[in-house]
């Protein structure tokens, strides 16, 4: 009897341990947690520790600061290299995040059409395209500052020069430099923007498509009232995603132009790491990355609501 009455609480003891285990491993959040954790401490932190650097003076050659207010943020309104270089920002940002959407667009429409017909080179086509995207873009940058020397030695004047053109100064004039960054980038992120909507596609439908053609729907029809509407989303997405890539990209840049010439190449992800890693102005720098968090948000919410995909979301 003793027995048996001591194995009664052990029991429902183990049954009710088990019934908590079962709901734990059914419950989402003990599986988001080490995802939780590491953004806390990799994304969350950091970003807070910036917007409070930002209302200080903070030096990387002095352990002495002090909290400053609003002065960084003034400086930064009252200097007019800054909007100058938000103009640059602007335009490099605005260029690669049409160039990176449109051919992406292509590319991915090209490929989901060879695949579904079964032509040959299509594997090769999205293996070539990927390599760019893989590739550092440190490692980019410094690839096209070889191709685009302004001499007979530079690969692309090399062969302007076959057809009497050139040389041009791809780096050295003010525009053609912006440019240069513009197509470098273009040349690395649009395999990015072809993964993402490729994947779109595979989810659209075929009895879609099947019912348009039956309505008499021609391929434009199709593109404009069958295609363009499944990828909203997808399109959302990438868009968000590219543009946040483009207003943040300093690598590239570093590498290919080093903001020059002058400061015809100079965004703000470039201004950022020169205000706190060459003048050692670690609060200026934080300012400039908190006003930078701002555009993306901005941005962000504008392509919330000319996407219209709350829904979707």
């Amino acid at each position: 009897m003793a027995t048996a009455g001591s194995d009664g609480p052990v029991s429902d003891g183990v049954e009710r341990a088990r019934e908590l285990i079962g709901r734990l491993v059914e419950h989402p959040l003990p599986w988001l947690f080490p995802t939780l954790l590491a953004l806390a401490v990799f994304q969350l932190y950091p970003m807070v520790e910036a917007i409070r650097l930002s209302f200080t003076n903070a030096s990387l050659v002095s352990d002495q600061s002090r909290y400053v207010g609003l002065a960084q943020y003034a400086r930064l309104v009252a200097d007019p290299e800054f909007y100058a270089m938000l103009r640059v920002t602007g335009i490099f940002a605005f260029s690669s995040v049409v160039l990176h959407v449109l051919l992406g667009l292509l590319l991915a429409l090209a490929i989901d059409y060879g695949v579904r017909r079964g032509l040959a080179g299509h594997l090769t086509t999205r293996v070539s395209v990927l390599l760019a995207w893989i590739i550092p873009g440190i490692i980019i940058g410094l690839v096209w500052k070889v191709l685009l020397i302004e001499s007979q030695f530079g690969a692309v004047n090399h062969f302007l020069g076959m057809v009497d053109i050139g040389p041009i100064p791809f780096r050295s004039n003010p525009t053609l430099a912006l440019v240069s960054t513009v197509v470098a980038g273009t040349w690395r992120g649009t395999a990015f923007s072809m993964i993402m909507i490729y994947g779109g596609l595979q989810r659209i439908p075929q009895r879609l498509y099947e019912a348009a053609r039956v309505d008499g729907a021609g391929r434009i029809a199709r593109f404009r009232h069958v295609t363009l509407p499944q990828l909203k989303s997808v399109l959302f997405v990438t868009t968000v995603l590219v543009t946040i890539y483009a207003l943040n990209t300093f690598d590239l840049i570093f590498a290919l132009t080093g903001g020059g010439p002058g400061r015809a190449t100079e965004v703000l992800a470039l201004f950022m790491y020169q205000e706190a890693f060459g003048t050692y102005a670690l609060g200026r720098g934080a300012a400039i990355a908190v006003v930078m968090l701002g555009i993306n948000l901005t941005v962000t919410a504008v392509y919330l609501r000319t996407f219209d995909v709350w829904e979707e979301l």
